[in-house]
């Protein structure tokens, strides 16, 4: 009887190994896959910068010049600098040297909110005007037009 007995023990351990290997096969074939798949990107938005310059900017003078970021797109633009690329004089100085004026890059890094109307920006920049050795009054009055670009 001990040899019977002994003999179902050694059944009961072989079907528990099958089950252990036959799960591990099951659960190694349904594991698996592949596959493909397209995704696409965003096109890039475009800000809308604008500038106020401090009133007093004179010959030899600077002023500070804050800034604000419209966002018309439906998602947050990254702001890294801004650029002074030209200056303009309004159509009543036309004698205005706008050549005259300069102002260094000025670090941002800052996010603009989707749909922003009027963000303001982080850092302010300066407007300076060079004194030069020739008669400046073109500009006495005018409003100037600052046009920006941005990284």
């Amino acid at each position: 009887m001990n040899g019977f007995k002994e003999h179902k023990r050694y059944i009961a351990l072989g079907l528990v190994g099958v089950l252990v290997v036959a799960g591990g096969a099951f659960a190694f074939w349904t594991g698996g896959g592949s596959g493909s798949g397209d995704a696409g990107v965003g096109t890039s938005g475009s800000l809308v910068l604008s500038a106020t310059v401090a009133p007093g900017v004179a010959p030899g003078e600077s002023e500070p010049v804050t800034f604000t970021a419209a966002n018309p797109s439906n998602s947050p633009i990254q702001l890294t600098s801004l650029s002074l690329d030209s200056v303009a004089a309004d159509g009543g100085h036309p004698s205005c040297e706008t050549g005259d004026f300069s102002m260094e890059d000025v670090t941002q890094d800052h996010q603009v909110p989707a749909n922003a109307t009027a963000e303001a920006l982080p850092n302010d920049g300066v407007l300076a005007y060079a004194n030069t050795a020739v008669n400046q009054d073109g500009c006495k009055d005018a409003t100037l037009t600052l046009t920006l670009s941005s990284d």
